[in-house]
């Protein structure tokens, strides 16, 4: 009787309870609203196209960016020579990065014309394949999330553009941050076969790159954007594998596809910036195959080193299955890159130290240093070459800004070296 009263009760209790929800539905609600919302920003934060554009340089940022000092570029302004900027409050003179582009291949002209070609290499730095310059691949990974992948990818991209490369940066990760830092919002600009799966997928629906190539706002950077049908090749795969062992024909094996797509784009680039999934699967393997250089993000922290240590050790047996299906697996470098760094942190210091004596010169000398600039740029889906220096402190914007050119400035380096200059 006790228990029947307890029984009761409960079916009371629970008549008054609220309907559970339907979890698809509660989701699909949640990211209906939330679109909404990031699309209101877009709308507010770049009026009036609603497409992110690229500030103007100051002309002290436009000489730096060069390689010749303010003093010379105002004699050639002065001159009429190359692209004149644009004047603001007081005659201060201002520069787009079309401009600055266009002033690297003026200075390049005149060099080559007085027989200097290393001179104008410096100028317009873009590689030279009779030179055996060849494209370089750049995949930024680590299967473990908040490692600043994308980050790292986004600025070595943007500041290998700033420095007068044909950059093509490739978003394949399905949640598309990349994109994201790029403006593209896939829900509301991206239809299927816009990623780099329309390139590579293995049925008739499959695309030239060239096709889902966009242009950005960064004069000489390229995007592949990224969105949630990426995850396709992750579920295609496998069928055509076993329709491979079938005796159909399913082209390049799938380690081999984004190499074959990259092929077809690499006369009008010399650099690829990968940003990878995190993730050790099908899509990151074939990135890893294409790539002829890898940089491997890590946070200094046990937690993260220990699951680096789990995804090296993956990778390391992944790949050798592919070399032994026919993979071509041969990097320039590889790097591991320190994130989020935070010099004043004892145990942060004493993991990079630890991973020092590991790896040596395989650990990048300069740490990508953890900043509150990087994250506020981040509030308005903006990186720290495209906010200006009067939006913050001047110390932490230059502290930031010289932390991540030292990053880039030294993977630049690497780049360099590979193609024996």
């Amino acid at each position: 009787m006790a228990v029947a009263a307890r029984k009761s009760a409960g079916r009371k209790a629970g008549e008054g309870n609220a309907p559970r929800l339907l979890a698809d539905e509660a989701i699909a609600k949640d990211a209906q609203a939330l679109s909404e919302q990031l699309k209101a920003m877009r709308e507010r934060l770049y009026p009036p196209a609603s497409m992110k554009s690229l500030r103007a340089f100051s002309s002290g940022e436009a000489a730096k960016l060069i390689g010749v000092s303010d003093g010379y570029l105002r004699q050639l302004s002065l001159a009429g020579e190359g692209p004149q900027p644009d004047t603001g409050a007081g005659g201060r003179r201002f520069y787009s990065l079309a401009d600055i582009n266009a002033l690297r291949v003026h200075l390049a002209e005149q060099a080559t014309a007085k027989g200097n070609a290393v001179k104008a290499k410096g100028y317009l730095p873009h590689r030279n394949a009779e030179d055996g310059e060849h494209l370089q691949v750049i995949s930024v990974t680590n299967f473990k999330g908040g490692s600043g992948k994308t980050t790292s990818a986004v600025h070595l991209a943007q500041y290998l553009a700033l420095s007068g490369h044909r950059v093509l940066a490739i978003d394949l990760d399905p949640q598309a941050s990349l994109s994201a830092l790029f403006g593209y919002q896939p829900e509301l600009d991206l239809t299927g076969n816009d990623t780099l799966y329309g390139a590579i997928r293995y049925d008739g629906d499959k695309r030239p790159l060239s096709e889902v190539i966009r242009n950005t706002y960064f004069p000489g950077l390229d995007l592949v954007p990224g969105n949630i049908e990426l995850q396709e090749f992750e579920h295609v795969t496998p069928q055509a594998l076993t329709r491979r062992q079938g005796g159909e024909d399913v082209g390049p094996l799938f380690f081999a596809r984004i190499q074959a797509a990259l092929q077809t784009v690499e006369a009008d680039y010399d650099v690829v910036v990968i940003d990878c999934p995190p993730q050790l699967g099908y899509l990151t393997l074939a990135a890893l195959c294409a790539s002829t250089s890898v940089i491997v993000t890590v946070h200094p922290q046990m937690l993260d080193v220990a699951s680096m240590n789990q995804f090296l050790f993956m990778t390391s047996d992944l790949l050798s299955v592919v070399r032994e299906a026919g993979g071509t697996l041969n990097f320039d470098f590889l790097r591991y890159l320190v994130t989020r760094f935070e010099p004043n942190d004892g145990p942060q210091a004493q993991i990079v130290g630890f991973m020092r004596s590991l790896f040596g010169d395989r650990v990048l000398t300069a740490p990508m240093l953890k900043s509150t600039a990087v994250s506020d740029a981040g509030l308005t889906k903006q990186t720290l070459y495209e906010v200006g220096r009067e939006n913050f402190t001047r110390a932490t914007y230059d502290r930031a800004v010289e932390a991540m050119n030292a990053v880039n400035g030294e993977v630049a380096e690497l780049i360099r070296t590979a193609w024996n200059r």
